[in-house]
């Protein structure tokens, strides 16, 4: 069974026991890659002769679409505002994602004692 990998503008061209390196014609190396944020791994071709690599196109589909229904999750650092009052700057991300507008009202609820959660009020 043959099938093709495409890496950019070169293309490995494979049976399912022994893959070769298009660049130096050694034997491609199996190797899964973990992907930071991601549950699933995706495999990967390598050449250890002259670090020519490539990705199986259906793992690498999955790790892209599991990325995609993560939460964007974004650090950000409490400020102090004036007297008791705490602030939070909003990252241009999270406001560009949500279209939110100076001046828009939010609802604020706090679940437990680790999250807090901003509705936008529509």
């Amino acid at each position: 069974m043959l099938y093709l990998i495409q890496n950019r503008k070169t293309h490995t061209v494979c049976n399912k026991r022994k893959m070769k390196c298009p660049a130096c014609n050694k034997t491609l190396k199996k190797v899964k890659v973990s992907v930071q944020g991601a549950k699933n791994r995706v495999l990967s071709y390598q050449c250890s002769n002259c670090d020519y690599f490539t990705f199986e196109q259906k793992s690498s589909k999955r790790v892209i679409e599991e990325l995609r229904e993560t939460p964007l999750k974004i650090k950000q650092k409490v400020v102090k505002l004036s007297g008791d009052r705490l602030g939070l700057y909003l990252n241009k991300h999270i406001v560009d994602s949500l279209d939110i507008k100076k001046g828009e009202s939010v609802y604020i609820s706090v679940p437990d004692k680790k999250h807090i959660l901003i509705e936008i009020s529509l």
